[in-house]
C-alpha cells in the first residue's frame, strides 16, 4: 500500500483523499486535496503539486484532466498528489495565505510548528521529500506570460543538469534558467537530492486551456521519459534565458504594448508606450538587452514605476 494522508492505494490502484494539516477559524479540521497512484509494477515515485499560490488555478486544471487518464494497471511506481496546496488563499481567490500573508512559495521546507504557511509547506515537503522527482505546478499569476519551466537551483548546483533535463522533457518551449529565492520548493527540493521544477502554465485569471494542455503534455512526458509509463518522448530544442530584465512604466497613464509575448526583442526595440486618456504619448520604453519578451500585465491601466512587462535575457537554445 502506499498512502498520502488518508488516501490508500494498493498496487495497481488510485485513492484521493485529504492531508490534514490545522484547523480553520471556527475550529474545523481543515485538509488538502490529496490522490495516490500505486502503480502495478515497482518503480519510482512522482511528487506532483499545484496552486501553491491561491489565484494560480492552471495547475490543478493539469491534475484535473491528467490523473482520471493515467491506468495504475499500466504504472510503473507511484504518483503522490497535492491537488491544492494554498488551501486558504484558494477559497478566497487570492495570491497569498490571508491567514498570515505569506506567499506560500517562499516558506518551503516548512516548519511543523510555525505559521499557517510553513506547517503547510512542512506537511506538503514530507510528501515530496519521498519522491524522485517533483514536480511543482504554477502560473505566472494573473499577468499574461509565456508557458515555460523554471529551473531554481542555480547553475552551481550539484542537481543543475538533472533539472535541467527534466525541463527539457516537460517541454513547454521556454525554460528559466535563473537561481530562485529562498523558500522555494524548486531550491529546497535539488537541496535534498530530489530533480525539480517549477512549470509556470501561462498566466490568467481563472485558468486558460491551452496552458492546461502544455502542462497534461508535461506531465505524461515526464511519466514515459522517467519509465512509469511506455512510450517515447521527443525532445524538442528549449528556448533557455538566464537573465530577467523587469521594466516600469516612466510615467502615468495607458500602456500600449509594441511586441508580443515570445517575439524577438533586440537593443532599442520599442517595447511599449505609454499614453493619455485620449491617445497622446507621454513615453515610449526601449529594450536595454536583447531578448525574447517573456511576460507583461494584462490591465493597461499604470502609475508612474508601477510593472509593465519582463524580457527573458542571455538566451540561447539546448
Amino acid at each position: 500500500m502506499k498512502t498520502l494522508g488518508t488516501a490508500s492505494a494498493a498496487p495497481g490502484e488510485i485513492d484521493t483523499g485529504r492531508l490534514q494539516v490545522g484547523e480553520t477559524r471556527d475550529g474545523g479540521e481543515f485538509g488538502l486535496p490529496v490522490a495516490v497512484v500505486n502503480g502495478a509494477a515497482d518503480g519510482p515515485t512522482l511528487y506532483v503539486q499545484a496552486v501553491s499560490d491561491g489565484d494560480e488555478l492552471n495547475g490543478l486544471g493539469v491534475l484535473q484532466r491528467a490523473i482520471p487518464q493515467i491506468p495504475p494497471a499500466d504504472l510503473s511506481g507511484t504518483i503522490l498528489v497535492v491537488g491544492i496546496v494554498n488551501y486558504h488563499a484558494f477559497q478566497v481567490a487570492e495570491h497569498r495565505n490571508p491567514i498570515d500573508d505569506t506567499k506560500m512559495n517562499r516558506t518551503y521546507p516548512g516548519d511543523e510548528s510555525g505559521t499557517s504557511s510553513e506547517r503547510i509547506a512542512a506537511a506538503t515537503f514530507e510528501a515530496a521529500s519521498r519522491a524522485d522527482l517533483i514536480l511543482d505546478l504554477h502560473q505566472g499569476s494573473t499577468s499574461q506570460m509565456l508557458n515555460e519551466v523554471r529551473v531554481r537551483c542555480g547553475q552551481r548546483h550539484r542537481l543543475h543538469d538533472e533539472c535541467l533535463e527534466l525541463a527539457k522533457v516537460f517541454g513547454c518551449g521556454h525554460v528559466l534558467d535563473q537561481k530562485g529565492p529562498d523558500g522555494q520548493l524548486a531550491r529546497a527540493g535539488p537541496d535534498e537530492g530530489i530533480p525539480t521544477i517549477d512549470p509556470e502554465l501561462g498566466g490568467c485569471v481563472g485558468w486558460d486551456e491551452e496552458s492546461i494542455r502544455y502542462g497534461v503534455e508535461g506531465v505524461f512526458n515526464v511519466l514515459r521519459y522517467y519509465g512509469f509509463l511506455d512510450g517515447d518522448v521527443d525532445l524538442t530544442p528549449q528556448t533557455r534565458a538566464t537573465g530577467f530584465d523587469r521594466y516600469g512604466s516612466p510615467s502615468g497613464g495607458l500602456v500600449r504594448f509594441r511586441k508580443e509575448l515570445g517575439d524577438a526583442v533586440e537593443v532599442g526595440d520599442v517595447i511599449f508606450e505609454v499614453t493619455d486618456p485620449f491617445g497622446q504619448l507621454k513615453a515610449e520604453v526601449t529594450a536595454d538587452d536583447r531578448g525574447v519578451f517573456w511576460r507583461s500585465r494584462r490591465l493597461p491601466q499604470v502609475a508612474t514605476g508601477e510593472y509593465v512587462c519582463s524580457v527573458g535575457t542571455d538566451v540561447d537554445e539546448f
